[in-house]
């Protein structure tokens, strides 16, 4: 069951539902809207050219109120919000259409597990020809929140628990399944 406009505003109030900083125009009919973050990460060039799912992997890592997102390229970004979920909530990450419409592309795994704390990292791409200007504070998406059965056996406690800031893939600390 998606959570309404109303159920989402008592959920934040009773403090069962934790995101910080939020303004009241933040919440939608359906959903919250998230508002991008001031860092920015890329990818660090490797001597080979190659990404292995085994190797930490370095990112340059930036502060900054504005960024310029140019044509065909990746970036790692970060939510001004910091949300905590409850064990029996878990929440989808959309982007806004109108943001779309402009080319740049908005994802992140497209799920928050019941249990996370953090701030979201998001993955934008821009697919336009010109360059998009980016800036702290502007709305990039929204959470939209379901209602699970039960509480969850085992909430996320993850490699990402916690973070803050644009955070970089953590690939290398799995443990396949074989």
């Amino acid at each position: 069951m998606i959570l309404s406009d109303k159920t989402l505003d008592r959920l934040i109030k009773e403090n069962k539902l934790i995101i910080t900083p939020i303004e009241q125009a933040q919440i939608q009919p359906a959903s919250i809207d998230i508002r991008l973050g001031n860092t920015f990460s890329i990818v660090d060039d490797t001597a080979g050219g190659v990404l292995t799912l085994d190797d930490k992997i370095t990112y340059k890592t930036i502060t900054a109120e504005q960024y310029l997102l140019l044509p065909g390229q990746f970036v790692l970004a970060t939510t001004m919000e910091y949300i905590s979920l409850p064990d029996n909530l878990t929440a989808f990450v959309e982007g806004r259409s109108s943001l779309g419409r402009l080319g740049l592309f908005i994802q992140n795994a497209g799920w928050v597990d019941p249990g996370f704390e953090g701030e979201i990292t998001l993955e934008l791409f821009n697919a336009n020809r010109c360059a998009i200007q980016l800036r702290a504070g502007r709305r990039i998406g929204q959470l939209v929140f379901a209602q699970m059965d039960e509480n969850a056996l085992n909430p996320y406690n993850g490699k990402y628990q916690g973070q803050r800031n644009a955070t970089g893939s953590r690939i290398y600390m799995d443990s396949e399944i074989v």
